[in-house]
């Protein structure tokens, strides 16, 4: 496949708003384990696995089984607030999803997120435009680790070339990185104004490399 005919987009942050979701669920989670946590702690974690995330708020290493039950009940109760609250995409991102999928271009989700949770949002939104899905069960390791952005782009069908990777973690963001597109197409971070002012410029505006 062509190296200029693929996209890649993060879920959390960039595809969709999620942030107030997430916050409620971990929060309400970690409330029924006696353990209380500040919203800026959950945003140093946010797009991170589960099983990064919850040793980190407990002060103790917790079993594998109890991280499992703990991560589980969260992934529950987020996906029944995205079912009666309702999800939203990110400012620009209906526009940018539409007109790629117009030209031609294959576009896949890979995300720190379980499958179900992907589904989910999707299954609300435009899950008709994606070519590729990869989740926290295809991965060993999350953000920052190179290998799931090799595994990404072998989701999209062309492993042998970087593609354009919309995402919302800085730290991915790495000149020496082999993967490393040429542009970060669909960057929706609330704290990158560059990327962001990129994806809310009108599609007709620019030129898709």
């Amino acid at each position: 496949m062509n190296r200029s005919k693929a996209v890649l987009w993060d879920m959390d942050g960039t595809l969709v708003d999620s942030e107030e979701l997430h916050w409620i669920a971990w929060r309400d989670t970690m409330a029924n384990e006696g353990i209380v946590i500040t919203r800026e702690q959950f945003l140093a974690t946010f797009g991170q696995r589960n099983d990064s995330i919850i040793p980190s708020w407990r002060g103790s290493a917790p079993s594998s089984e109890r991280i499992e039950r703990i991560g589980q009940a969260k992934e529950e109760l987020y996906r029944e607030l995205v079912q009666r609250v309702g999800i939203a995409p990110e400012p620009g991102v209906a526009a940018w999803l539409d007109r790629l999928h117009k030209d031609g271009w294959q576009q896949a989700v890979a995300s720190a997120a379980p499958r179900t949770n992907i589904d989910a949002v999707l299954a609300l939104r435009v899950s008709r435009v994606f070519q590729g899905i990869v989740s926290a069960e295809d991965v060993k390791r999350g953000k920052p680790d190179l290998p799931p952005r090799t595994i990404h782009s072998d989701s999209a069908g062309d492993r042998k070339h970087p593609v354009p990777i919309g995402q919302d973690a800085p730290q991915l963001d790495r000149p020496e990185d082999p993967y490393r597109c040429d542009l970060s197409l669909c960057s929706a971070s609330r704290h990158d104004a560059p990327l962001r002012s990129l994806l809310l410029r009108p599609p007709r505006q620019c030129t898709c490399r």
